[in-house]
C-alpha cells in the first residue's frame, strides 16, 4: 500500500512517540485526543504494523514504531529545510536573476538596475548577457536568461513581449564633417549621400535603418558595417562616416564629442521592452528585477 505522510501527521507521531500519553500529545498539536488516535490509527493501517503497544495505563512504542521514530525525524526536518528554502526563494533571500540585454542597454540601463536591486536584494546572483537582439531571444527561447532587454522583434512571436518605452534615433556625425556644423533635424535622405558607418545587418539597429531608407524609396549601402558601439564611435570621430543610431546607443559614445542631430522625415522609433517565455511563471527574483526595470523606466531615471 502506497503511504503519504504529511508533516501534520509526522509531528502528531513525533509528539505521542516523545510524551506516550495521549492527552498531552493531543495538546501539543493542537488535536483533540480522539482525532490523534483517529491519525495514529490510519498510520497503522498504512503501515499494516501497530505502532504503539496501548493498555488502559500505559502507552509504549512498539519495534516498527521506533524504527518509524528515526526515520520520521528525519523526514520532518527535510520538509522543514525544504520549506525554509522555497520562503527564501519568495522572500528573495537567496536565487538569481540572469537577464540578456544589446550592448546600448547594457550600458545605459542594466548598470544601476543591477545596483539598485543588488542593495534591495544582496543575496541574490545577478548575471548579464551583453549581446546582439536576436542571440538575446534565443536566450530567452533556449531558457538560459530570465528575460532579455531588446528591441521589439515579430519573428518571435513565440515569445511574451512586454513593451517599456521608444527609442528615437539621431544622426552622429564629427564636429568638422560637412553634416557636423550644425545640429539642426536632418532628413534622412539628405544624410544618405555621404558615407554612413552602421551596424551589421543582422542587427536590430540596422534593419530600423533600412526599414527607414526603403519608406523613403532608397536603398541604404553603408560604407562600414561593424559590431561594436565604440568601433563606429571612433570611426566617426574620424570622420570616415556619420551614424544613424538609437539615442541610447548614442549616449553610449556621447563622450567622443560628437554632434547629435535628430533624424526627421521619417523619424525613426524602434521599440524598448522586454522578452520572456510565455510559458512558465517567472521567479520572484526575476518579477522582482522586472518591477524595478519598469520603475526605473517611468522616472526616466
Amino acid at each position: 500500500m502506497e503511504i503519504n505522510l504529511s508533516a501534520r501527521e509526522l509531528r502528531a507521531f513525533l509528539a505521542l512517540a516523545d510524551t506516550l500519553s495521549f492527552s498531552k500529545a493531543a495538546q501539543q498539536v493542537c488535536l483533540s485526543q480522539s482525532a490523534l488516535s483517529t491519525l495514529i490509527g490510519r498510520l497503522e493501517e498504512g503501515f499494516g504494523s501497530r505502532l504503539f503497544s496501548r493498555t488502559t495505563r500505559s502507552v509504549a512504542l512498539s519495534a516498527a514504531g521506533e524504527v518509524l521514530v528515526l526515520h520520521a525525524q528525519q523526514l520532518l526536518a527535510d520538509i522543514e529545510r525544504s520549506a525554509a528554502a522555497v520562503r527564501d526563494v519568495t522572500a528573495l533571500h537567496r536565487g538569481r536573476v540572469a537577464l540578456a540585454a544589446m550592448p546600448s542597454l547594457a550600458a545605459r540601463l542594466v548598470p544601476r538596475l543591477f545596483r539598485v536591486f543588488h542593495a534591495r536584494h544582496p543575496d541574490i546572483a545577478l548575471s548579464l548577457a551583453d549581446t546582439l537582439s536576436e542571440p538575446a531571444f534565443e536566450l530567452v527561447r533556449q531558457g538560459r536568461v530570465d528575460f532579455a532587454i531588446t528591441a521589439a522583434n515579430p519573428a518571435y512571436q513565440d515569445l511574451e513581449y512586454i513593451p517599456l518605452t521608444t527609442d528615437e534615433f539621431v544622426l552622429l556625425a564629427a564636429p568638422g564633417h560637412p553634416l557636423g556644423r550644425d545640429s539642426s533635424p536632418i532628413r534622412l535622405p539628405e544624410t544618405l549621400p555621404y558615407p554612413h558607418i552602421s551596424m551589421s545587418r543582422h542587427t536590430s539597429v540596422r534593419q530600423y535603418v533600412d526599414a527607414a531608407a526603403l519608406q523613403a524609396g532608397i536603398n541604404f549601402y553603408p560604407a562600414f558595417e561593424v559590431d561594436h558601439l565604440a568601433t563606429i564611435g571612433a570611426m566617426v570621430v574620424e570622420e570616415l562616416g556619420v551614424a544613424a543610431l538609437p539615442s541610447l546607443a548614442a549616449d553610449v559614445i556621447a563622450s567622443a564629442g560628437l554632434v547629435r542631430r535628430e533624424l526627421v522625415d521619417p523619424v525613426i522609433r524602434r521599440s524598448i521592452g522586454v522578452v520572456r517565455r510565455s510559458e512558465g511563471a517567472p521567479t520572484p527574483a526575476a518579477q522582482a528585477m522586472l518591477a524595478l526595470l519598469q520603475e526605473q523606466i517611468a522616472d526616466g531615471s
